[in-house]
């Protein structure tokens, strides 16, 4: 996520070398905390944003970015799988978890500390028949075969403390996002437009996916690709009827996503 807040906790955390003949393990940045007119915020040890949080609306995508996330539901409004690579403050999981209760959703995420402050301060449940949070990297998550052609929905929301674009942006990663999708899955991904990294993820999901839409920008500079695993047309007026139930059906901006994308 990339606005920025300014964290609590600025000093991030020394950690010793490791021994040279030892697996290099990951390095995370510290996860902070900060909060401002009841949105609690997650930061990697900066100022970029990682997730936000209303406290009294626990379970709605508090950003305007991450609701653009939820423009597949403009396809299918009926998900059974769903899953999210990069778990922020959860805030996709929680709302696909409560808004399909017939729906299997995974998040995956790297970062056990993600998960335990997710978990401690961002309201996330527990894991259940449903709900399946994993500690693992995305990329290993994608290639592997038993999660090809299963999910109806994938998001992608993929950053670091640097905030520099994705950390998984190559054309390899994103035929492996395709293939965990069926036939009529949609992809959505969270780019920044201001970014050399955009147009190098564009061109990598075009070379993977048969169609690629993008979503005005917002914030300082969030841009939403969608990516159809089976190309579509857009046709305005079931888009606009769709959209008309989404906003009655959970108060989402669809019609704005509608107009973004007739104009795009």
């Amino acid at each position: 996520m990339l606005i920025k807040r300014k964290s609590i906790e600025k000093e991030e955390s020394s950690r010793p070398a490791a021994r040279p003949a030892a697996p290099r393990k990951p390095k995370f940045a510290p996860v902070t905390l900060s909060e401002q007119d009841g949105v609690r915020y997650l930061h990697f040890g900066t100022e970029w944003v990682q997730g936000a949080m209303r406290i009294r609306k626990p379970d709605w995508p508090e950003l305007e970015y991450a609701q653009q996330m939820m423009a597949w539901m403009l396809w299918n409004d009926t998900p059974r799988a769903i899953a999210q690579l990069g778990l922020g403050t959860g805030a996709l999981t929680k709302f696909c978890y409560r808004t399909w209760p017939q729906a299997s959703v995974t998040a995956v995420e790297l970062n056990p500390a993600v998960v335990a402050i997710c978990e401690s301060m961002f309201k996330l449940p527990p894991n259940d028949a449903r709900l399946n949070v994993l500690e693992m990297d995305a990329m290993d998550f994608v290639t592997d075969a038993a999660n090809h052609g299963t999910l109806d929905a994938l998001q992608v929301d993929l950053y670091d403390a640097t905030a520099r674009g994705p950390v998984l942006d190559s054309a390899e990663f994103y035929q492996a996002c395709a293939a965990c999708l069926n036939a009529d899955g949609i992809m959505t991904v969270n780019l920044f437009g201001d970014h050399p990294s955009y147009a190098k993820n564009l061109k990598a999901m075009k070379f993977a996916f048969p169609q690629v839409i993008s979503l005005p920008q917002v914030h300082d500079g969030n841009v939403v690709a969608i990516a159809f695993r089976t190309a579509r047309s857009i046709d305005a007026e079931a888009l606009n009827a769709r959209a008309a139930q989404i906003v009655a059906d959970t108060k989402l901006p669809a019609k704005s996503w509608v107009k973004g994308i007739l104009a795009s």
